[in-house]
Formats: structure tokens, C-alpha cells, sequence
């Protein structure tokens, strides 16, 4: 699969009150059904469980990059973090499946152009000179 670099995005978004952050199915089925809702191609699903009652950490190896969860259940808290490449992603429609799937609100969320083409900084395209 080939995307062009100039249509990658890192969404980055934290999410409060949200439940079954200690559950390892669940976060797996939630990376899935996202990356589905994106319409971006799942090669992997790796998770880690930090023990009863704790965090997941997981992530899911795309054709298109990557979709990656980190669980504080403790507390209710999840960061979410999906760096997708090609037009026909959706890593909007991903964050909603995952927020569904955990029943959890976004507190703050980044949308962030990533790979765009190189443009001239100081004379040179693709350079960017450190400040003073």
C-alpha cells in the first residue's frame, strides 16, 4: 500500500471518565473497530496488560501508520494517539469508535499535519536554521 507523505495527520487526543480502561479485550476490539470506522488496514494488534485493576498499553500496526492507547484506570483517563496516512483516512471517525467503546469524553485533542513537502526556509527548501 503507498500513501503520499503530504496527506499523513497525528491526531492526538486525551479522554476523561471513560470505563473499561483495565479491560485488554475491549481496548483490542476498540483499536480494531477504529481502524475499521478509518477505513485503514490493521497488519497487527500488540497489548500489554500491567495487571488487575492497572493500564493497557496498546497499539495497532497499520498499512497507514499507527493507532496507540495508553489506560490509567485508576483515574479514567486515556491518551489516544493515530497517525494515519492517505486521503482516505478518517482518524476523526477512529477517535469517536474509541470514545463509544469507552464511553469517554475528549479533553483536549491535536490535530496535527505531519510529512508535509519541503518548503523554502532561509533560501534553502527543507532546512530550517536553529534560532540565535
Amino acid at each position: 500500500m503507498t500513501h503520499r507523505a503530504g496527506t499523513s495527520v497525528h491526531l492526538i487526543a486525551d479522554l476523561v471518565a471513560a470505563d473499561g480502561l483495565d479491560d485488554v479485550e475491549r481496548v483490542e476490539h476498540a483499536l480494531r473497530e477504529a481502524a475499521a470506522a478509518a477505513r485503514l488496514t490493521v497488519l497487527d494488534v500488540r497489548l500489554h496488560h500491567f495487571g488487575a485493576g492497572m493500564g493497557v498499553t496498546g497499539v495497532a500496526l497499520l498499512a497507514e501508520s499507527h493507532i496507540s492507547i495508553h489506560t490509567w484506570p485508576e483515574d479514567g483517563l486515556a491518551a489516544v494517539d493515530l497517525f494515519v496516512c492517505g486521503e482516505e483516512a478518517d482518524p476523526e471517525a477512529a477517535l469517536r469508535v474509541i470514545c463509544a467503546r469507552f464511553q469517554a469524553s475528549v479533553r483536549e485533542r491535536r490535530l496535527i499535519p505531519r510529512l508535509r513537502p519541503a518548503v523554502a526556509v532561509n533560501g534553502v527548501s527543507g532546512e530550517v536554521s536553529p534560532r540565535d
